[in-house]
């Protein structure tokens, strides 16, 4: 099959940026935007940077890295976008080998993003209560892996994070970093903040201001250091209709708050 004879799940990107994640399977699919056909006999001799024609739309045929599979992403729950999930990766130092513990799976926003840098070593462990969100962001995953990321172990647990600190446990006992996506902060944060090890950092995602503010004053009565609180704001640019590039018409780029707090000792 080509130069993606290892690859399970490629994608297609159409003219106006537009991109679609297709596993190659042998069986006739139909995807919204693109049609109805069978993947693999579509696309098996094609190379990567080809364009192609499915039905009377033409796609470039790319490789599903991790950009495409962000804008291909399957969603069902709000996802964290990349501007925020490169923004927690740097503040908490996630890397290979890293130890995640993550709460809020979601549709996998960010969970993607941890899965491309921690490196075959590493763990990520998942949890969710909802399953109807789970399942899509698991999907997301998997994408990931069958499209040729080398990523580490990964489990995923359906529960709330403070129910589930003894199974959490048997999996790993100490993280470089925990990260909390959820409606109520302070109870999780006060069930797994001992899991941190030294120097090892928790950070929540807050849609709301008083959601930071239980979320800082929490760390702050568990004996963690508040580093860093804050929103970051995205202004998108174009080309101007007379020449030149200017910022685009539109809302700015804010999506929620964040707080990154280390636990020193």
């Amino acid at each position: 099959m080509s130069e993606h004879k290892n690859e399970e799940v490629v994608a297609l990107r159409d003219d106006s940026g537009n991109v679609y994640i297709v596993e190659l399977i042998d069986e006739h699919i139909k995807i919204k935007g693109v049609g109805v056909f069978n993947p693999f006999n579509t696309l098996k001799d094609t190379k990567f940077g080809e364009k192609i024609i499915i039905g009377t739309k033409e796609f470039y045929f790319i490789k599903a890295s991790l950009p495409e599979r962000q804008k291909g992403l399957k969603r069902r729950a709000q996802i964290i976008q990349s501007k925020d999930a490169g923004l927690l990766i740097t503040k908490l130092g996630i890397g290979s080998k890293s130890k995640i513990l993550e709460a809020g799976l979601g549709s996998g926003g960010l969970s993607i993003h941890i899965q491309n840098v921690i490196g075959r070593h590493g763990i990520h462990i998942t949890l969710e209560p909802r399953s109807e969100h789970s399942e899509i962001g698991l999907k997301n995953l998997e994408n990931g892996i069958k499209s040729g990321v080398e990523s580490g172990k990964h489990i995923h647990i359906e529960g709330k994070i403070e129910d589930c600190v003894t199974e959490i446990t048997k999996i790993c006992e100490r993280f470089d970093a925990i990260i909390l996506d959820l409606p109520d902060h302070s109870e999780a944060i006060s069930s797994v903040a001992h899991l941190l090890r030294p120097g090892g950092r928790i950070a929540c995602y807050c849609p709301v201001t008083s959601q930071i503010e239980n979320s800082w004053s929490t760390c702050e009565n568990l004996g963690l250091s508040v580093e860093w609180a804050g929103e970051l704001i995205e202004r998108t640019w174009g080309r101007a209709m007379k020449g030149g590039i200017r910022p685009v018409n539109g809302p700015l780029g804010h999506t929620a708050f964040l707080l990154i707090a280390v636990k020193l000792n």
